[in-house]
């Protein structure tokens, strides 16, 4: 995750994992809810379903998405 970018985006893979830049600024937790806000779009899915599981303070992150299948959800976040 890379905060306080000009827009919110996937900006692609690395090493395995997805960047993503967002607008909003890593203060108070605005950068997370930002994140699954994006990510839950992106997947079709509430944001209620998106849970960050590791990583809150941090920029690399594990998420969970309650309710998707793993191939279904690369799929939608590939697009």
């Amino acid at each position: 995750m890379k905060p306080r970018a000009s827009r919110d985006a996937v900006e692609g893979e690395k090493d395995g994992a997805l960047v993503i830049r967002l607008k909003a600024p890593p203060v108070d937790g605005e950068a997370n809810e930002a994140l699954v806000r994006v990510l839950a779009r992106m997947a079709g899915v509430a944001p209620s379903s998106v849970k960050i599981l590791r990583g809150a303070a941090a920029r690399e992150k594990l998420l969970r998405f309650e309710g998707l299948a793993a191939d279904v959800l690369r799929e939608r976040l590939s697009r």
